[in-house]
């Protein structure tokens, strides 16, 4: 299967290599693209087609889709609106945000598989040429195992994702998550296993009419 002709954006995603650019478009791999995809409809006894409602605090009354909104309140109750929050740190600073990587120039670090397989997966993309150029510099370096990260935002916003360059010979993909915050346990105490030895059974010992 190839995605080299599934653009995904028009906006392009400049990567680069040894000093080397390589503007590139994302076609994401999803499962509907992969298998395709089923839709499930829904009918009442009298074959119209039944939609989802929600059920209001009281208990008996129906709200459309669209009937509920969340809104932001201060301390006093009073409604904010997003324009006027400000994301902050645990100690009440200030976090800048994060810029979108499609607008600025992304070098390419060598990674290790062990950081690769610690990922929690978000996304998937297909990588292609976004013009003409062609991208076999990259992909001579992807066939013989090399693999590559960097610090990927789709949008913009508080934090950047990881995301890691990786190919399988044919073509390259990018893999967008974040470091999985492993834990590993161990029992307080090593148990010891008794070693019980065992003893032989004869024929004679054993009673047959019990059986």
């Amino acid at each position: 299967m190839t995605f080299a002709n599934v653009p995904d954006m028009a906006r392009s995603l400049i990567l680069s290599l040894d000093g080397q650019e390589f503007p590139v478009n994302l076609a994401k791999i999803d499962r509907e693209r992969l298998y395709g995809d089923v839709e499930i409809e829904a009918f009442d006894e009298k074959g119209s087609p039944a939609v989802i409602r929600v059920i209001a605090a009281d208990g008996k009354t129906l709200i459309d889709k669209g009937g509920t909104a969340l809104a932001t309140l201060s301390e006093e109750g009073d409604s904010v609106g997003r324009t006027d929050l400000r994301t902050v740190d645990p100690d009440g600073d200030p976090i800048d945000p994060v810029p979108s990587s499609f607008g600025q120039t992304n070098v390419l670090q060598h990674a290790s598989v062990d950081d690769y397989l610690s990922q929690i997966v978000k996304s998937v993309y297909a990588i292609q040429p976004a013009d003409d150029s062609p991208l076999d510099y990259l992909n001579d370096h992807l066939a013989v195992g090399e693999m590559y990260s960097f610090d990927f935002s789709y949008r913009g916003g508080l934090e950047h994702d990881s995301a890691f360059v990786v190919g399988n010979g044919r073509e390259a993909f990018l893999v967008v998550g974040k470091p999985a915050a492993l834990q590993f346990v161990r029992l307080n105490q090593a148990a010891v296993l008794d070693s019980v030895e065992e003893t032989e059974i004869s024929a004679d010992d054993i009673d047959f009419e019990l059986l």
